[in-house]
């Protein structure tokens, strides 16, 4: 039998038409998922997911959106390009960045505001206060958005040329991610154990510190070894490198106050500090098991540092700080997967002493998107806001009353019916974190907002401002939203005789 063309178009059309009449049969919902449903229909209890025809000719939008909107909002701002020379005028250089946000360029009426507890009016004066004073550290705690000095590393160069201070803070002993900071070489024994990794067992004594990370030489021992056993015990010797990165800012490559934190500390370890093979300093670390700081201090940035340890059972080492001797000090503390509600499960003893020597005046708190896959309905999202507050105050508490803003989630998609859409709970979760934060003493940025809300995930990847995996910012997308907070932050903070422009 000769099939003609003809007959092969009339069945096409057929197949075609029968598969669009099914689309009047599918209903929206129907499918259920985590936090959404799908188009489909059922039949003797089994469901099938299928559009219907609103969703088929893109009738039904998640968004009012448009392209025109998110590149309304990249343009609102005129993010810093780093400095990748050292001999620039920084003086200069200094003055025109004391002078930018340039207000008279900038719409402030699009900027999305901090927002401030009402019971506490003079919240913003007093991170001025904290910010023009001597010396003041900021800790920046957040999720894998921060990793590798993400948003940080703006936000420290922009506060440092306004207020003083050089340095990128806090680095880990054993990176696990690139940065782009400072350069940090490990020898290739050391190990590294995070608190707020859920792949590691965690160390039963739970002294991770202010950072909630450690770093070792040698394995860790649940038990420590006897007398006996530590005589036969080989000596481990291990190092670090740093110096100074020509891919950062140039306030970060001035650095003289270095600091080395530990503890945990049992049994003997000689450190050893060189600045170009050239001996510094040489001492022996304090073998009491409490947490300490050693210090080192050198008149200028040290070129090329080695910091060498040698012992027969490592101590837990939390990290390097690297900073100048005044001004703002900014701590990057990424942790990957982590949705900020593990710091009053660590040790409080050891918590409690190293971030009071660290004497942070300002917390920035930055979680949430960890956890949005996980919420099923609007009791999870209360529990979750009261459980993060819960972690703030107790925070609050250990560093002598500091300061804390809570920068909530980015807007955060999933698919929907073979669209990319807002997580359905998201605006709810980001306005009851809001909500618990004021009423608790806590500043809020909300990022979501700042990204323009609803739909907007989708919208910053067509530009290529975030990752496609919906969620990580680009280099570009990051100083965006970077310069849209320190924007936020500099319109509280700059001197009642230029608020004319706002």
């Amino acid at each position: 039998m000769r099939i003609r063309p003809i007959q092969i178009s009339l069945f096409i059309l057929f197949i075609l038409g029968a598969l669009f009449g099914l689309m009047f049969l599918s209903k929206k919902g129907q499918v259920e998922k985590a936090q959404t449903q799908d188009d489909g229909f059922s039949y003797e209890g089994v469901s099938v997911k299928y559009p219907t025809y609103t969703t088929f000719l893109g009738l039904d939008k998640d968004t009012v959106l448009t392209r025109k909107d998110i590149l309304e909002v990249a343009n609102i701002v005129t993010p810093l390009e780093v400095e990748t020379e050292e001999e620039e005028n920084t003086t200069v250089l200094s003055k025109e960045i004391k002078q930018l946000p340039d207000f008279s360029k900038i719409d402030t009426t699009r900027i999305v505001r901090i927002r401030y507890p009402d019971s506490n009016p003079g919240f913003a004066k007093k991170l001025k206060n904290k910010l023009s004073s001597r010396s003041c550290r900021i800790i920046h705690y957040g999720d894998s958005q921060i990793e590798g000095d993400r948003i940080t590393a703006y936000l420290r160069n922009r506060l440092q040329h306004m207020y003083g201070g050089s340095g990128p803070g806090f680095i880990p002993v054993l990176p696990v991610y690139s940065q782009i900071s400072a350069i940090v070489e490990p020898s290739s024994n050391w190990q590294r154990f995070a608190f707020f990794d859920p792949t590691q067992k965690k160390f039963s004594h739970k002294k991770y510190g202010a950072y909630l990370s450690v770093s070792r030489f040698t394995e860790h021992l649940e038990k420590l070894p006897d007398s006996t056993k530590i005589d036969s015990m080989p000596i481990v010797k291990a190092s670090i490198k740093i110096g100074k990165s020509k891919k950062t800012y140039a306030k970060f490559r001035r650095f003289t106050n270095i600091g080395l934190h530990y503890g945990n500390s049992n049994f003997p370890i000689k450190i050893s500090v060189y600045n170009d093979g050239a001996l510094l300093q040489q001492d022996n670390l304090i073998a009491d098991g409490k947490y300490h700081e050693y210090k080192i201090r050198t008149n200028t940035t040290p070129a090329n540092l080695k910091i060498e340890v040698e012992g027969k059972v490592s101590a837990d080492f939390y990290g390097v700080t690297l900073d100048g001797g005044s001004g703002v000090q900014i701590d990057n503390v990424a942790m990957r997967g982590a949705s900020g509600t593990i710091f009053t499960r660590s040790n409080t003893a050891t918590y409690s002493k190293m971030i009071r020597q660290l004497n942070p005046e300002i917390v920035i708190m930055q979680y949430g998107g960890n956890t949005m896959p996980y919420l099923k309905d609007s009791t999870g999202v209360e529990n979750y806001a009261k459980h993060v507050i819960y972690q703030a105050n107790w925070i609050k508490r250990q560093t002598k009353n500091a300061n804390i803003i809570f920068i909530g989630p980015t807007d955060m998609c999933l698919p929907v019916n073979g669209k990319m859409e807002t997580y359905p709970l998201l605006p709810y979760l980001n306005d009851k974190l809001m909500e618990t934060c004021l009423k608790n003493d806590i500043a809020y940025w909300s990022m979501y907002a700042a990204m323009g809300g609803k739909g907007s995930m989708k919208l910053w990847v067509d530009e290529k401002l975030t990752a496609k995996d919906y969620m990580h910012f680009t280099w570009k997308g990051t100083k965006i939203i970077s310069e849209l907070f320190f924007t936020a932050l500099y319109l509280d903070l700059k001197e009642p005789k230029n608020n004319d422009n706002t």
